[in-house]
């Protein structure tokens, strides 16, 4: 094996739901060891009113998709309720590249992503890109913020199709990690992971002795409201920019 790959030695750990093959492959061929260690789950919402919903999606002028999340537990309901996406006139706003790559794998166009990743930007250019609509639906997590919703300055209808719960089952292996390497990197995708960490891991081991990576200034804020200082945060809202920054770091 090669000694002087970037992030050799360096153990990663990913605290999100979604862990693609790609994201394991390239931590593995720069040397990295991956550890899917999830704070949080998630959860289809199934409803009698799913087939309803369903219908009345196919009829809107665009459906927003903030997270890949949204996208399986939409893909769920599509084949169970045999529903293809021929059926479908809407266009589609994504707020990342991940989740326009989980819609265009079902065979959706993508009409809309912002130039970052955030909730925050989509609904600054989201507007000036489509004006004023009359059907607009949110396919969202049940700890989605109001921010899309209240930042869109026209009506915006909301469907709830999964949900976030918080676990602790990765707990003890994730402090036994910390502790006993000191080339840990923890990476962070959402405030929900954080609060996990923040409520049952850093009371013991606290924040120090680990590098952190977070995915976006959201999360970033939430890490920082716990008293926690953020190593790594690429400008890029994404899993594979956070990669980049740790392999450049151990370049430099």
């Amino acid at each position: 094996m090669q000694n002087n790959l970037p992030l050799q030695e360096q153990q990663i750990v990913l605290t999100g739901t979604n862990i693609t093959h790609s994201i394991s492959s390239k931590i593995t061929a720069l040397g990295g060891k991956v550890y899917h260690l999830p704070l949080i789950t998630v959860h289809e919402i199934e409803t009698s009113e799913d087939f309803q919903m369903l219908e009345h999606a196919m009829n809107c002028e665009w459906l927003l998709f903030t997270s890949q999340n949204a996208v399986q537990a939409f893909s769920n309901k599509l084949a169970r309720l045999k529903q293809t996406k021929e059926n479908y006139l809407a266009k589609i706003a994504v707020v990342g590249e991940k989740t326009a790559q989980a819609l265009e794998k079902l065979g959706f166009k993508i009409d809309f992503m912002p130039s970052t990743y955030s909730a925050d930007t989509f609904v600054k250019e989201f507007p000036m890109h489509v004006g004023q609509l009359k059907s607009c639906l949110f396919l969202k997590g049940s700890l989605a913020k109001a921010t899309i919703k209240e930042g869109l300055p026209f009506p915006v209808e909301e469907w709830t199709v999964y949900e976030t719960i918080q676990t602790t089952e990765h707990a003890s292996a994730l402090k036994e990690l910390i502790v006993q390497s000191p080339t840990v990197t923890v990476i962070f995708a959402s405030p929900s992971a954080v609060e996990v960490f923040a409520k049952h891991i850093a009371p013991e081991i606290g924040w120090n002795g680990f590098k952190i990576a977070a995915i976006g200034h959201v999360t970033e804020t939430a890490l920082q409201n716990v008293g926690a200082a953020v190593d790594i945060k690429p400008e890029k809202y994404t899993m594979m920019a956070i990669i980049d920054e740790l392999a450049k770091g151990k370049e430099l």
